[in-house]
């Protein structure tokens, strides 16, 4: 699409789009049905065709939703340091079919944990393999989260392995959940990745990320934590309670100086900085200003099927605070970065096209067919959120819609 193009679009999206944003933040002001605030952007390979926002950062404060808000961006953190794990794939520093433990020692000897003997001890064997870095982008290393796993629950309860939420490396430190290979969970391994990334190139992960994706995409708002200046535009996490109302939670915000970058959750970013992220994967890995960030056919190899029929079972939470139980479509499989869809889906998304989400209800996806991409952020517990995930689908059913 030419930048002649995207202005009549951008007039499209914007009439069948602004009521469907709008309408995600209606509602009574209980927050019953609704969700507090949210910030939706669209872009196309060429430029940002649709950004808007709607409803406010803090139920109790009534400060409104704004473009530039920043969000705790969770899981879709992990497709940006997979991104970043690709830029050194090409650089030959990074064998992604090596064990893991070529570049990062502590993961030799891994074990699996396989339950619980009488007396509450951890029955543990060897792994049969250590995970690849492939493994672990793509969530079959065997590692998993304490909200899909009882096992993993119970290392916290019962173990003292702190949350992940902390961002210390021992909450991170658990054995397998089964062989790398056999079988599809998600889990920490993004987490790894990050510390690949660091012990290959002997740096923090955001010096890494912004040296390689953040400074050349002009994404000057995303960090492992939130500059001075961006904090009055910090979104408020809040919880769904169990009679549909909502709750804000003040408490719950950045990790000053973590002892880990956390490459599966950690980051800070806008709506307007990611969908340049997406945008780099439309133009095939180049910036706005035509630099080559990842090899054309680095990204196209990513794109494609890496679990090869092994099935992506669905996810049924152990932690209903922080998550509902997730589903999967029928067709969908994973990419080096991403969920991939192998048919179309309901709201229109063609074969190939790739998506994923984070915890607390941020959503994207990305169609390199139509060059189209579009990002939905939210900041609200439990993942899944019937009310937040039926608005999100109604927004891209739109943008199929509006082109």
């Amino acid at each position: 699409m030419t930048a002649a193009d995207a202005s009549p679009l951008a007039d499209r999206l914007a009439h069948h789009l602004d009521p469907v944003v709008r309408a995600a933040t209606a509602g009574p002001a209980t927050g019953e049905g609704r969700v507090p605030g949210v910030v939706a952007g669209v872009t196309t390979d060429a430029a940002t065709v649709y950004l808007s926002a709607s409803g406010v950062r803090a139920l109790d404060a009534d400060t409104p939703m704004t473009t530039d808000t920043v969000f705790g961006i969770f899981s879709t953190t992990k497709a940006i340091t997979a991104t970043t794990a690709l830029t050194l794939v090409d650089a030959g520093l990074l064998d992604l079919d090596v064990p893991a433990d070529t570049y990062l020692p502590e993961l030799a000897g891994i074990s699996v944990i396989e339950g619980f003997d009488a007396a509450g001890g951890q029955l543990l064997r060897p792994a049969r393999s250590v995970p690849t870095t492939r493994q672990l982008l793509t969530h079959t290393s065997g590692f998993g989260y304490a909200f899909y796993s009882g096992r993993y629950l119970r290392l916290q309860q019962d173990f003292g392995v702190p949350d992940i939420a902390t961002c210390r490396r021992a909450s991170i430190g658990t054995p397998l959940l089964f062989d790398p290979g056999t079988d599809w969970l998600y889990g920490t391994g993004l987490d790894w990745v990050g510390l690949v990334i660091e012990a290959i190139t002997g740096r923090r992960l955001g010096d890494v990320m912004a040296e390689r994706l953040f400074v050349p995409l002009g994404m000057s708002h995303t960090a492992f934590g939130v500059a001075p200046a961006d904090r009055d535009r910090l979104t408020t996490l809040h919880h769904r309670r169990p009679d549909g109302s909502l709750k804000p939670n003040h408490r719950f915000g950045p990790v000053e100086n973590p002892e880990v970058h956390m490459g599966g959750h950690g980051l800070y970013s806008t709506v307007e900085d990611y969908l340049r992220f997406l945008r780099m994967w439309l133009r095939e890995g180049r910036s706005d200003d035509g630099s080559q960030l990842v090899a054309a056919s680095t990204i196209a190899e990513a794109c494609a099927d890496q679990l090869h029929g092994l099935p992506m079972p669905d996810l049924s939470t152990v932690l209903p605070p922080l998550s509902n139980d997730t589903k999967f479509l029928p067709h969908q499989s994973w990419s080096l970065a991403f969920a991939r869809d192998g048919a179309t889906s309901p709201t229109g998304r063609p074969a190939g096209s790739q998506s994923w989400a984070g915890l607390a209800n941020l959503y994207f996806w990305l169609d390199p067919r139509n060059k189209i991409a579009g990002y939905w952020a939210a900041q609200l517990f439990p993942f899944a959120d019937r009310v937040s995930f039926g608005h999100y689908s109604a927004f891209e059913k739109a943008v199929y819609e509006a082109i």
